[in-house]
């Protein structure tokens, strides 16, 4: 490693109820959620029937209709972030080396709709045992490898430097971002366009979690489904979206006179080895990614100002996730605020950790602490502050966030300001 230091310089997020960063951040500071019931397809058969969709139009957002005809609906959601990404930071990738200049998209279940509608299409509906690939869209192979959206970005943008597909289940959205900010440190790039994007809500997808009933059957009130925390929650709401970043390296930020939105100070991942869908209640493995996030940020537990949890709204989750941050924090655990928004735009698989980090990166930008909405009869086994339902005004200069995902997957990115970390 070269001991450069990586910040964010340009942000942009595709979310329920709201596309852009700032009709994202009003939605969260609101504290109004963006759950509704399934309009994509009817979800009458299925346990769970409510999902956070993304009112989008692709040509609105200045894809062609070749793009349009090419690209599954993930893959558009990268491609229209990365390009809002690269015009928030300023900076012309191509006026410098775009060999210097790379890509990282995270995404979990990759082109997940598009699959699903073209095999409707080629079974007829799945009438058909061997289907008819004459029937199919000319890039059905594009749906078929996730390298295609990592690939697309780098061409929307001009990057011609490293560029790769993280896929690591519910973490991809911080895992792809670390990696980015790793390859900068180590001087393999000067420039990465990194985040993620899924578009999973369709009936394949929700009859999976159907299945280990892992998503809530709460249908009467679909805007209180999601209740990350509380006693009363019964699983979490599946959602959509991407949120993609411009990094590079503090100095060379600095010459150009960028935007600075926080400096990505650590970064860990680690994995239980226990159990594909299971966790230990003891939080172990997420706790020592925390501690060695922190000891890479050189930043004590105490300098945490604010935790982006995980907070899927699943009891294990939850539980886990509490025992993780008072093993990995301590005793300053209790006094620091903490929230899910997953609360308000449900859960996006791979895409939610680079959301999450918007929304990290946004709360240091307004010191707010957008809240856990519907959090009204908290688990008594989640007794932290967990910031219920009201945004809270907090100066923030240093933010953990965390995810967690099936296979084990455990991962912590601390976000700080640059002259915070220097002091």
């Amino acid at each position: 490693m070269t001991g450069r230091r990586v910040v964010i310089t340009g942000v942009a997020v595709l979310a329920p109820g709201g596309v852009g960063a700032k009709a994202f951040w009003e939605l969260l500071a609101d504290g109004r959620t963006a759950t509704r019931r399934i309009t994509f397809f009817d979800p009458e058969p299925f346990r769970s029937r409510v999902a956070a969709e993304i009112d989008f139009d692709p040509a609105e957002h200045g894809l062609t209709p070749q793009e349009i005809r090419r690209m599954d609906r993930a893959a558009q959601f990268a491609v229209v972030a990365a390009r809002d990404a690269v015009a928030d930071s300023g900076i012309e990738i191509s006026e410098m080396d775009t060999y210097r200049a790379g890509v990282t998209i995270g995404s979990a279940v990759g082109a997940t709709m598009g699959l699903d509608a073209e095999y409707r299409v080629v079974s007829d509906g799945g009438r058909l045992h061997l289907v008819d690939h004459t029937y199919a869209v000319p890039h059905l192979y594009n749906y078929l490898v996730p390298s295609s959206f990592s690939a697309e970005v780098a061409w929307a943008v001009g990057a011609q430097g490293p560029n790769t597909v993280v896929s690591t289940g519910c973490t991809s959205g911080i895992d792809s971002v670390g990696y980015a900010a790793d390859l900068i440190r180590e001087g393999s790039a000067d420039v990465m366009v990194a985040g993620s994007s899924d578009a999973p809500i369709s009936p394949i997808t929700l009859a999976c979690f159907d299945a280990i009933k892992a998503t809530t059957p709460r249908h009467d009130d679909p805007a209180t489904a999601s209740r990350p925390f509380d006693g009363t929650r019964n699983g979490f709401v599946l959602g959509e979206g991407a949120a993609v970043f411009v990094l590079e390296e503090l100095e060379s930020a600095r010459r150009r006179g960028a935007q600075v939105y926080a400096e990505i100070a650590g970064y860990a991942t680690r994995s239980n080895a226990y159990h594909m869908t299971g966790l230990r209640p003891d939080g172990i493995e997420m706790a020592e990614a925390i501690r060695v996030a922190l000891d890479e940020a050189r930043l004590p537990a105490e300098a945490v100002d604010y935790i982006n949890a995980h907070g899927s709204g699943t009891k294990q989750n939850d539980r886990h996730e509490t025992a993780a941050f008072k093993r990995g924090l301590g005793a300053h655990a209790y006094a620091t605020p903490i929230s899910s928004i997953k609360s308000m735009v449900g859960h996006s698989l791979g895409a939610i950790g680079s959301i999450e980090i918007a929304a990290s990166v946004l709360a240091m930008k307004y010191n707010v602490v957008p809240p856990t909405a519907n959090l009204n009869t908290p688990d008594p086994q989640c007794d932290l502050d967990y910031v219920p339902r009201s945004a809270r005004d907090h100066v923030i200069d240093t933010v953990l966030t965390v995810g967690s995902g099936f296979g084990g997957f455990q991962s912590a990115m601390v976000l700080t300001r640059p002259e915070r970390r220097t002091a």
